[in-house]
């Protein structure tokens, strides 16, 4: 990533793709399928972990000057990157018959993946050096 790109959220590419997937897959896709017995459950539970992840990401992103600020921040992420595969898993495994199963393994692949990559960049995060976190330089 350029210093460039590091000036704005949008310019972040996992946030993007794991907004994307959160819209249009989790949001327009699976919670619909759901029965509405799972409303206060499985369908809160589920839009919200799926939600939170770019808004972690975001939020932590305004703090990426703060070396341990922004890895809290994605650590969360990362566990809300979890819990969206446990409920995804869930989705697929209770309600079978109501998801395309196709759509949720792939959904957990992706997840899966997003999540790994969120665990390389904290980590990655306290190599920078100090100016290269500090925003608009």
């Amino acid at each position: 990533m350029t210093q460039e790109r590091e000036k704005s959220i949008t310019s972040f590419e996992i946030w993007r793709f794991i907004k994307k997937l959160a819209k249009r897959d989790v949001m327009l896709k699976i919670i619909p399928s759901l029965p509405d017995s799972e409303k206060y459950d499985l369908k809160k539970q589920l839009s919200s972990s799926a939600k939170a992840i770019p808004r972690l990401i975001a939020e932590g992103y305004a703090k990426r000057h703060q070396k341990h600020g922004f890895q809290k921040y994605l650590d969360d992420a990362m566990a809300e990157c979890n819990e969206t595969i446990v409920g995804i898993e869930m989705c697929r495994d209770i309600f079978g018959e109501y998801i395309d199963k196709a759509l949720c393994q792939e959904l957990v692949n992706s997840y899966d993946v997003y999540g790994r990559q969120l665990c390389r960049l904290r980590e990655a995060w306290g190599k920078f050096p100090e100016k290269r976190r500090r925003p608009n330089e």
